[in-house]
């Protein structure tokens, strides 16, 4: 199974993304689950390696570069989130989806 962490200002509103995201992703028949956080934690848990993927979302954009290099240096991926994907209807569920899955290809 591969694990995500949606990294936002508070982990609220990205909870509901990520349960919603791990369920489109589960009915489509993919290994992936999705966890959230706040930004502070978000970068502990970087450098912990413990995810496979890191994705920060829209409003947490600011810290992009601090949570990219924490891991370039723990060889993970962090991927900004486009705001038309953080949108919890079907639509921007299933842009999120896709964002994962390009970083996961053998999924």
């Amino acid at each position: 199974m591969k694990k995500a962490l949606i990294i936002c200002a508070g982990g609220m509103s990205s909870s509901l993304m990520a349960k919603k995201t791990t369920e489109f992703l589960k009915k489509e028949g993919h290994d992936i689950e999705l966890e959230a956080t706040g930004a502070n934690e978000g970068q502990k848990l970087i450098e912990k390696g413990d995810f496979d993927l890191f994705l920060v979302s829209p409003q947490t954009k600011m810290y992009y570069k601090r949570l990219k290099d924490a891991g370039d240096c723990s060889g993970k991926p962090v991927v900004n989130i486009p705001p038309q994907a953080y949108v919890p209807i079907p639509m921007g569920i299933e842009k999120l989806a896709n964002v994962i899955l390009q970083e996961f290809p053998d999924e």
